[in-house]
């Protein structure tokens, strides 16, 4: 155990030495870097473009994919990303919203917004097409909040008028509550739109949401999804409705329903600025700026409790279900009974173990659970647990199959029955010799549950998402969620090696 935790502590020296030596690298302007060569949207045939994927963006460019000038798009979950790979040189152009863009380059030095314009656009919410009802209920409440000038005094809280150049203060708090509750999904990497604030999603299209829920009598729940998700959360019914910068398109349109605009808005194109001055933040800054500064260390430990919550009881479920069709499928190799419960034992862990589990996540909770509000948790839990026991039954069963027929031999000579048998003399030895392996599917489990963020539950994952999208520290965060799940894993290795020593004492 000492040893183990000599090792954690040089990883982290390792780790915090070279956060430190980033961090007080200063940089030129353009530092190994290729110079800017977009100027326009005539220059972007030929070159690198990143979108966040799904969006009207990514739209757009498509049209450029494919032509004879090999223009490459490259698609991002998150427009930050997108943004960080233009700083390092990976690509040449950015096409996003403007008012992101312009979020992007306040908090980034050495970015550029071309004055050009890519692309004029409106903002709609998306309702389902089974809810005409409330796509109904919704566009009266916006047309009223336009009337008494309630929308025009949200954006200007948000948006500085293009004349004054000043924003117009203006808090907007629900005063429905209690009541039914009209829940509405959302990308909270978007400011001014949505996004986090002293641990709260907030934003121009949460305020409106909150005006209109008021005005049609409902209390406002937000979650927060990815973007490309949120169509199919309204469409299957897991939502009532989608604000997250949505624009009209006919694609779109075959699959949802829009409501009436209600923000103008364009895309633009983001460039890395020859001129600027890359200034270096320093270590300490960093530090408090991403984990300090309103608590956002909180992301990480809400984060935290919930990986831990669904790997310990998804592993519990994989268990105990996987020890279930081990049992199946031994009785059946050691003496051919149970032949149709086996078809379907082997049939399940091919499947299971044939298709990723983020497919799995993703079909459990818009499919199977489409129209049920079920806690995201139980969904996370429900398929890491059906993932975890398709391997641990095979696991198991290589277990038992490893133990010497002889003892089979021994025990039928002795007139054990052959649930005796395997209770008292097979099992115990077959678990003994698979729980390294066991320890191992623990810890791939652990790391797993970083894709429940698909789902719009916050795991440790996201929590250091959350923090980068506040930021735009691409650093810190990454490094902080890898070394906690670093933690984690030696933590359990060490567990682990524990239990088989006190195991192999047991023997002698």
């Amino acid at each position: 155990m000492k040893t183990k935790t000599k090792q954690l502590f040089a990883v982290m020296l390792i780790l915090i030495g070279l956060l430190s030596l980033t961090s007080c690298k200063k940089s030129d302007p353009g530092d190994d870097l290729p110079g800017n060569t977009v100027f326009g949207v005539d220059d972007l045939p030929g070159k690198k473009i990143g979108v966040q994927l799904g969006t009207t963006g990514d739209i757009y460019v498509s049209a450029y994919e494919g032509d004879e000038d090999n223009t490459k798009v490259e698609r991002y979950s998150k427009a930050a990303d997108a943004v960080e790979a233009l700083l390092q040189g990976k690509l040449d152009a950015v096409v996003v919203d403007e008012q992101p863009a312009k979020a992007f380059s306040t908090q980034r030095d050495g970015l550029m917004i071309l004055e050009q314009e890519f692309a004029n656009e409106e903002y709609a919410a998306v309702i389902s097409k089974d809810n005409p009802e409330l796509l109904r209920k919704f566009n009266r409440a916006l047309s009223e909040l336009n009337e008494d000038g309630t929308l025009n005094r949200i954006i200007r809280n948000y948006i500085p008028d293009e004349k004054t150049g000043e924003t117009e203060p203006f808090t907007y708090e629900q005063k429905v509550t209690g009541g039914e509750k009209l829940k509405m999904f959302t990308n909270a990497y978007f400011p001014p739109y949505e996004y986090y604030q002293n641990g709260k999603i907030v934003g121009i299209d949460v305020d409106i949401a909150m005006a209109a829920a008021d005005k049609m009598g409902y209390e406002l729940k937000i979650e927060n999804v990815e973007f490309d998700s949120i169509i199919n959360a309204i469409s299957s019914g897991k939502g009532d409705i989608g604000l997250a910068g949505f624009t009209v398109t006919e694609e779109r349109m075959k699959e949802i329903s829009f409501s009436d605009c209600y923000a103008q808005s364009k895309q633009v194109i983001l460039v890395r600025d020859d001129d600027a001055i890359r200034e270096s933040t320093g270590f300490l800054t960093k530090l408090y700026n991403n984990f300090i500064k309103e608590q956002r260390w909180k992301y990480l430990l809400q984060g935290l409790v919930v990986t831990i919550l669904i790997t310990i009881v998804a592993i519990l479920i994989g268990f105990s279900f996987g020890f279930i069709l081990a049992l199946i499928r031994v009785t059946h190799d050691k003496n051919g009974s149970l032949k149709i419960p086996n078809f379907f034992v082997k049939l399940y862990v091919t499947v299971i173990r044939g298709t990723p589990v983020m497919v799995q996540l993703l079909i459990i909770y818009f499919v199977i659970f489409a129209s049920v509000d079920i806690n995201k948790v139980l969904v996370a839990i429900i398929a890491f647990g059906i993932n975890s026991s398709a391997y641990l039954c095979e696991v198991i069963r290589s277990g038992i199959m490893s133990i010497d027929e002889g003892q089979f031999e021994a025990g039928k000579s002795l007139g054990l029955s052959y649930s005796c048998l395997m209770n008292n003399v097979i099992i115990p030895q077959a678990i003994k010799n698979v729980l390294p392996a066991i320890g191992n599917e623990f810890i791939a489990l652990l790391k797993e549950t970083s894709i429940a963020g698909y789902i719009g539950l916050q795991d440790l994952t996201k929590g250091g998402e959350i923090i980068r999208s506040i930021t735009y520290e691409p650093l810190l965060p990454l490094l902080s969620v890898a070394l906690i799940y670093l933690i984690l894993v030696l933590i359990l290795t060490a567990l682990v090696g524990k239990l088989e020593r006190r195991l192999k004492k047991n023997e002698r």
